[in-house]
C-alpha cells in the first residue's frame, strides 16, 4: 500500500503537461541528461559535456597520454601573443603536489596540473580557468576552482601550437628539485606519490605511445586521435586477422579504452620487455597501421569477427 503510494506520489510529481519536457525525460538541450538534472534543475542547467575536450590542441594525444595514464611527466608550453603575461614559463605537469590544480613557482613560472577531476564538463575550458587565475596569482599560490569557470576561452586559445617536448620521470622528485631539504607535508606528499607511481616511458619512434611496469605485467598504452573511429577500428580488426599486432614475442592487442574521445589500444607485454625493445616494431606497424587505414574495401568474414572482438572489449573513461 505504501509502494503504491509512494509511485502515485512521484507519478504527481513528475508527470509533464502536455507540451512539456517531463522531468525523467532527455533534456532537449541535447545533454544526455534527464531534464530535472539539466535545464530542469532548481540550480540552473548542468556544465556541457565536451566528448574531445583537447582536439585541436598541438599533440593532442600526448597531452590526453599525460592526463590520464602516465603518472609522472612534464612538458613546457608557451602562451600565445595576446595573452596577458604571453612571455610567462608555464608547464604542463602529470600531477603536482596534493594534486592542486595549479602552482605558482617561486620564479613565477606556472605549473598546470592535468590529472584533477573538476568534473564541469569541458577539461579544457577548466584548465584554461586555472591557467587565467594563476597568471594573476602571487609566486607560490596554489590555484584552483571552486566552481565551474563562466564562459571564456579554452586551453586551445591560450596555447600556441608547437610540439610538445614531453619529459617522463621516474618518480615526482622534480617537484623539489630547487629544495635542498624538503620537509613536512612537502616530503610526505612526495614520498606517497613516489611509492605509487609506476616506471613508464615514452616511445621515440612513434607518437603518443606509453610503456609502463605495473609490476604484475607490463603494457603499452598508445594514444590515437583518429577523427574516424570506426575506420581506425576496422584498420585495426585488418591487423588482427593479419597477425600484424603482435609487437615482440610474447604480446597481445587486449583490447581499448576510450577516454577524452579518442581511442587508446592496449597491448600486454612479457615482464622484462622494458620500453627500448619496442621502439623497431612499434614503428613497423605504425606503417601497417597506415596501410590498413587507407584500404577502403570491405572486411572479410576473419576480419569482422576481429572488429567485433575488439569492438567488445572497449571501456569508455570519461
Amino acid at each position: 500500500m505504501g509502494k503504491k503510494s509512494r509511485v502515485k506520489h512521484r507519478s504527481q510529481q513528475e508527470t509533464a503537461t502536455p507540451g512539456e519536457v517531463g522531468p525523467r525525460q532527455p533534456c532537449p538541450c541535447g545533454s544526455g541528461r534527464r531534464y530535472k538534472a539539466c535545464h530542469g534543475s532548481a540550480d540552473g542547467p548542468a556544465p556541457a559535456y565536451v566528448a574531445r575536450p583537447f582536439a585541436g590542441l598541438a599533440d593532442e594525444a600526448d597531452v590526453i597520454a599525460m592526463r590520464e595514464m602516465v603518472p609522472a611527466a612534464t612538458a613546457p608550453v608557451r602562451l600565445r601573443d595576446g595573452v596577458t603575461d604571453a612571455d610567462r614559463a608555464v608547464v604542463l605537469c602529470s600531477l603536482l603536489p596534493g594534486a592542486a590544480p595549479g602552482l605558482v613557482r617561486q620564479d613565477g613560472t606556472i605549473w598546470l596540473g592535468l590529472q584533477v577531476q573538476h568534473a564541469f564538463g569541458d577539461p579544457s575550458r577548466e584548465l584554461a580557468a586555472v591557467l587565467e587565475k594563476a597568471l594573476a596569482a602571487e609566486p607560490g599560490d596554489v590555484v584552483g576552482l571552486t566552481a565551474a569557470p563562466a564562459e571564456g576561452p579554452r586551453l586551445q586559445d591560450l596555447l600556441t601550437d608547437d610540439p610538445l617536448e614531453v619529459t617522463v620521470h621516474r618518480g615526482f622528485d622534480f617537484w623539489v628539485a630547487d629544495v635542498d631539504d624538503p620537509t613536512g607535508a612537502i616530503a610526505s606528499s612526495l614520498e606517497a606519490a613516489n611509492a605509487a607511481a609506476h616506471p613508464a616511458a615514452r616511445l621515440t619512434s612513434v607518437d603518443a605511445a606509453y610503456w609502463t611496469d605495473v609490476s604484475t605485467k607490463e603494457h603499452l598504452r598508445w594514444v590515437m586521435p583518429h577523427d574516424d573511429e570506426e575506420q581506425l577500428l576496422s584498420a585495426l580488426a585488418r591487423l588482427h586477422a593479419a597477425g600484424k599486432d603482435s609487437l615482440v614475442e610474447g604480446s597481445r592487442l587486449v583490447g581499448m579504452f576510450r577516454t577524452n574521445g579518442v581511442l587508446v589500444p592496449v597491448w600486454d607485454l612479457p615482464l622484462g620487455t622494458g620500453a627500448e625493445v619496442l621502439e623497431e616494431p612499434a614503428a613497423a606497424f605504425r606503417k601497417h597501421l597506415d596501410a590498413a587505414l587507407a584500404d577502403d574495401s570491405p572486411l572479410s568474414t576473419e576480419e569482422r569477427s576481429a572488429r567485433s572482438g575488439l569492438a567488445n572489449r572497449q571501456l569508455t573513461i570519461r
